[in-house]
Protein backbone atom coordinates (compact mmCIF):
# COMPACT_ATOMS: atom_id res chain seq x y z
CA UNK A 1 0.00 0.00 0.00
CA UNK A 2 1.62 3.42 -1.58
CA UNK A 3 1.39 5.93 1.35
CA UNK A 4 -1.56 8.43 0.54
CA UNK A 5 -2.60 12.37 1.41
CA UNK A 6 -5.73 13.32 2.66
CA UNK A 7 -7.78 14.16 0.00
CA UNK A 8 -10.71 16.83 1.10
CA UNK A 9 -13.49 17.23 -1.30
CA UNK A 10 -17.17 18.91 -0.70
CA UNK A 11 -18.58 16.17 1.46
CA UNK A 12 -15.49 13.96 2.04
CA UNK A 13 -12.16 13.18 3.35
CA UNK A 14 -10.18 10.49 2.04
CA UNK A 15 -7.07 9.47 3.99
CA UNK A 16 -5.09 6.42 4.81
CA UNK A 17 -5.99 3.54 7.22
CA UNK A 18 -5.16 3.52 10.40
CA UNK A 19 -5.67 0.81 13.09
CA UNK A 20 -8.19 2.20 14.62
CA UNK A 21 -10.54 1.69 11.63
CA UNK A 22 -10.64 -1.64 11.83
CA UNK A 23 -14.09 -1.28 13.35
CA UNK A 24 -16.13 0.78 10.95
CA UNK A 25 -14.19 -1.80 8.58
CA UNK A 26 -15.84 -4.82 10.23
CA UNK A 27 -19.13 -3.09 9.92
CA UNK A 28 -18.93 -1.89 6.35
CA UNK A 29 -17.12 -5.18 5.32
CA UNK A 30 -19.17 -7.31 7.15
CA UNK A 31 -22.45 -5.98 5.80
CA UNK A 32 -23.82 -8.78 4.07
CA UNK A 33 -25.80 -6.45 1.52
CA UNK A 34 -23.09 -4.20 1.03
CA UNK A 35 -20.63 -7.44 0.22
CA UNK A 36 -23.13 -9.35 -2.37
CA UNK A 37 -20.71 -7.60 -5.12
CA UNK A 38 -17.17 -7.82 -3.16
CA UNK A 39 -14.55 -9.85 -4.32
CA UNK A 40 -14.53 -11.47 -0.77
CA UNK A 41 -16.98 -12.71 1.70
CA UNK A 42 -18.24 -10.58 4.54
CA UNK A 43 -15.78 -10.60 7.63
CA UNK A 44 -17.44 -11.67 11.35
CA UNK A 45 -14.72 -10.55 13.81
CA UNK A 46 -12.64 -7.84 14.94
CA UNK A 47 -9.61 -10.28 13.98
CA UNK A 48 -10.36 -10.36 10.51
CA UNK A 49 -10.93 -6.54 10.41
CA UNK A 50 -7.11 -6.20 11.40
CA UNK A 51 -6.26 -9.16 9.51
CA UNK A 52 -7.71 -7.58 5.98
CA UNK A 53 -5.79 -4.21 7.04
CA UNK A 54 -2.79 -5.78 7.44
CA UNK A 55 -2.98 -7.43 4.07
CA UNK A 56 -3.46 -3.90 2.39
CA UNK A 57 -0.15 -3.21 3.30
CA UNK A 58 1.54 -5.82 1.29
CA UNK A 59 -0.09 -4.62 -1.44
CA UNK A 60 0.63 -2.31 -4.77
CA UNK A 61 -1.55 0.85 -5.10
CA UNK A 62 -3.99 3.37 -3.58
CA UNK A 63 -6.01 2.66 -1.21
CA UNK A 64 -8.31 5.98 0.64
CA UNK A 65 -10.58 5.30 3.60
CA UNK A 66 -13.59 7.51 2.56
CA UNK A 67 -14.74 9.67 5.46
CA UNK A 68 -18.04 12.02 5.22
CA UNK A 69 -17.19 15.04 6.40
CA UNK A 70 -14.15 13.95 8.18
CA UNK A 71 -15.83 11.85 10.67
CA UNK A 72 -15.07 7.83 11.02
CA UNK A 73 -14.53 5.74 7.49
CA UNK A 74 -17.67 5.32 6.05
CA UNK A 75 -16.35 3.41 2.98
CA UNK A 76 -13.04 2.78 0.95
CA UNK A 77 -11.91 4.01 -2.41
CA UNK A 78 -8.97 2.13 -4.09
CA UNK A 79 -6.82 2.27 -7.38
CA UNK A 80 -4.47 -1.20 -7.40
CA UNK A 81 -0.87 -0.44 -9.16
CA UNK A 82 -1.17 -3.38 -11.28
CA UNK A 83 -1.34 -3.78 -15.36
CA UNK A 84 -5.26 -3.49 -15.01
CA UNK A 85 -4.85 -0.61 -12.41
CA UNK A 86 -7.97 -1.56 -10.93
CA UNK A 87 -10.50 0.69 -9.25
CA UNK A 88 -13.01 0.07 -6.69
CA UNK A 89 -15.08 1.00 -3.97
CA UNK A 90 -17.52 0.08 -1.48
CA UNK A 91 -19.77 2.36 0.88
CA UNK A 92 -22.13 1.84 3.67
CA UNK A 93 -25.55 1.32 3.24
CA UNK A 94 -26.45 4.59 5.12
CA UNK A 95 -24.20 6.64 2.44
CA UNK A 96 -25.76 5.00 -0.24
CA UNK A 97 -27.41 7.46 -3.13
CA UNK A 98 -25.53 10.63 -2.21
CA UNK A 99 -22.87 10.70 -5.16
CA UNK A 100 -20.03 9.80 -2.45
CA UNK A 101 -19.06 6.86 -4.82
CA UNK A 102 -18.12 9.01 -7.55
CA UNK A 103 -16.97 11.84 -5.62
CA UNK A 104 -14.74 9.79 -3.80
CA UNK A 105 -13.61 7.86 -6.51
CA UNK A 106 -13.32 11.07 -9.11
CA UNK A 107 -10.58 12.40 -6.13
CA UNK A 108 -8.60 9.22 -5.92
CA UNK A 109 -8.41 8.91 -9.63
CA UNK A 110 -7.44 12.71 -9.75
CA UNK A 111 -4.61 12.49 -7.36
CA UNK A 112 -3.00 8.83 -9.08
CA UNK A 113 -3.28 11.05 -12.48
CA UNK A 114 -0.67 13.31 -10.86
CA UNK A 115 1.25 10.26 -9.41
CA UNK A 116 1.79 9.26 -13.61
CA UNK A 117 -0.76 6.49 -13.69
CA UNK A 118 -1.33 6.73 -17.33
CA UNK A 119 -5.35 5.16 -17.46
CA UNK A 120 -7.65 3.37 -14.92
CA UNK A 121 -10.61 0.20 -15.36
CA UNK A 122 -13.40 -0.69 -13.33
CA UNK A 123 -15.27 -3.53 -13.61
CA UNK A 124 -18.70 -4.19 -12.49
CA UNK A 125 -20.93 -7.20 -11.96
CA UNK A 126 -24.33 -6.91 -14.55
CA UNK A 127 -26.26 -7.21 -11.53
CA UNK A 128 -25.10 -4.25 -9.92
CA UNK A 129 -25.99 -1.40 -12.50
CA UNK A 130 -25.23 1.54 -9.58
CA UNK A 131 -21.59 0.88 -9.57
CA UNK A 132 -21.71 0.66 -13.63
CA UNK A 133 -23.81 4.31 -13.61
CA UNK A 134 -20.82 5.59 -11.15
CA UNK A 135 -18.08 4.64 -14.11
CA UNK A 136 -20.12 6.38 -16.54
CA UNK A 137 -20.39 9.41 -14.08
CA UNK A 138 -16.34 9.22 -13.79
CA UNK A 139 -16.62 9.97 -17.45
CA UNK A 140 -15.36 6.67 -18.02
CA UNK A 141 -15.91 4.54 -21.49
CA UNK A 142 -17.46 1.15 -21.61
CA UNK A 143 -15.13 -1.33 -23.36
CA UNK A 144 -16.55 -4.64 -23.46
CA UNK A 145 -17.95 -7.77 -21.04
CA UNK A 146 -16.46 -11.40 -20.35
CA UNK A 147 -18.17 -14.22 -17.99
CA UNK A 148 -15.85 -14.98 -15.16
CA UNK A 149 -15.88 -17.68 -12.47
CA UNK A 150 -15.42 -15.31 -9.86
CA UNK A 151 -13.16 -16.07 -6.34
CA UNK A 152 -13.32 -16.80 -4.02
CA UNK A 153 -17.19 -16.79 -4.06
CA UNK A 154 -17.01 -19.35 -6.80
CA UNK A 155 -19.55 -17.33 -8.84
CA UNK A 156 -20.21 -17.37 -12.66
CA UNK A 157 -20.39 -13.24 -13.49
CA UNK A 158 -20.35 -11.07 -16.02
CA UNK A 159 -18.23 -8.30 -15.68
CA UNK A 160 -18.62 -4.86 -17.94
CA UNK A 161 -15.07 -3.14 -18.05
CA UNK A 162 -14.97 0.17 -18.32
CA UNK A 163 -11.42 2.41 -19.08
CA UNK A 164 -10.49 6.19 -18.05
CA UNK A 165 -7.72 7.26 -19.83
CA UNK A 166 -5.68 10.10 -18.21
CA UNK A 167 -3.22 11.24 -20.29
CA UNK A 168 -4.16 10.89 -23.58
CA UNK A 169 -5.58 8.03 -25.55
CA UNK A 170 -4.81 4.42 -24.40
CA UNK A 171 -6.33 0.97 -26.24
CA UNK A 172 -8.66 -0.96 -24.38
CA UNK A 173 -7.18 -2.87 -21.58
CA UNK A 174 -7.71 -6.35 -22.94
CA UNK A 175 -6.51 -8.50 -20.53
CA UNK A 176 -9.90 -10.17 -19.54
CA UNK A 177 -11.12 -10.26 -23.21
CA UNK A 178 -7.94 -12.95 -23.41
CA UNK A 179 -8.06 -14.39 -20.41
CA UNK A 180 -12.25 -15.07 -19.89
CA UNK A 181 -15.22 -16.10 -22.82
CA UNK A 182 -16.38 -12.65 -24.28
CA UNK A 183 -19.95 -12.19 -23.24
CA UNK A 184 -21.92 -10.18 -26.10
CA UNK A 185 -24.74 -8.40 -24.38
CA UNK A 186 -26.77 -4.70 -25.56
CA UNK A 187 -28.09 -2.59 -22.46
Amino acid sequence: MYPVPALATPHLVLRGYTAADAPALLALLGDREVNTFLPMFPLDTLAQAQAYLAALSARDGWFFAVCPGGGPLAGYVHIQDTPSRDTGWALARSQWGKGYATEAARAAIGYVKTRGVPFVTATHDVNNPRSGAVMRRLGMRYCYSYREQWQPKDLSVVFRLYQLDLDGPHPDYDAYRRQYPAFTETF
